[in-house]
């Protein structure tokens, strides 16, 4: 029987550590419970993240830069959802998210949602805001 499922985000520009420290400054609980860096002896650019592993809204996320580069990267298919509990709370994650990087559904009411943003951040990481 599997321990966990967390979601894994694989960085191909070595901005993982940029990427993390970003994430774990958004919410209140965020924090690095784990991280190991690349060594002189690779694979990979030294002092990269090996692996990592952090909390934000108390869901566990890996995370790492991969040595090996990839014809592809993230996609929106696949996004970390967030229910924010205030219009407050969502603006201010959508627009600390969306910042340079893609608004692909504004905050707004959908039908499906009283008020819900999907966006692609500066990273490429794809996050959907709902407003519970």
């Amino acid at each position: 029987m599997p321990r966990s499922v967390n979601p894994a985000l694989m960085f191909q520009n070595n901005n993982a550590d940029e990427a993390i420290n970003f994430y774990i400054s958004l919410f209140a609980d965020g924090k690095i419970n784990a991280i190991e860096r690349t060594g002189a002896e690779g694979p990979g650019k030294q002092g990269s993240v090996k692996r990592a592993h952090f909390t934000i809204a108390g869901q566990n996320i890996f995370a790492f830069d991969s040595p090996i580069k990839h014809a592809f990267d993230f996609t929106p298919s696949m996004s970390l959802f967030i229910e924010c509990a205030s219009e407050e709370e969502q603006e201010r994650l959508f627009a600390a998210l969306s910042e340079g990087g893609m608004v692909l559904m504004g905050l707004a009411g959908y039908g499906f949602s009283r008020r819900f943003g999907w966006c692609n951040d500066r990273h490429g990481v794809s996050w959907q805001l709902n407003l519970t």
